[in-house]
């Protein structure tokens, strides 16, 4: 029988710097050109104002912060939309079920 090494990092090569893709990035890029772009037109702001507007940012952040057993938050997110709202029927076998036997 053949059995392969692959290496636990395979899957971080493919990413940019090691942690994101392409579309992390536009999120991020997004969030943080509304907030630069909400800083420069309040003029003198408040500290509600402040919060507001760096607010995108902070949330781009989250979308992208990685987390154990996802890629990131967005990628948990879209997985709990693609259950829940899904055509896919998902049916619990448990870990024990033997797939070669029909007892």
């Amino acid at each position: 029988m053949n059995q392969y090494l692959i290496p636990a990092n395979s899957k971080k090569s493919k990413l940019i710097l090691g942690f994101f893709t392409l579309t992390d990035l536009i999120v991020c890029g997004i969030g943080g050109g509304l907030t630069v772009l909400l800083l420069i037109i309040l003029q003198d702001p408040t500290t509600l104002e402040l919060i507001i507007a760096i607010l995108p940012l902070l949330f781009a952040a989250l979308m992208v912060f990685p987390i154990a057993h996802y890629h990131n938050v967005m990628q948990l997110l879209s997985n709990i939309i693609s259950f829940a709202f899904g055509r896919k029927k998902y049916y619990w076998k448990g870990w024990c079920v033997k797939d070669d036997t029909n007892e």
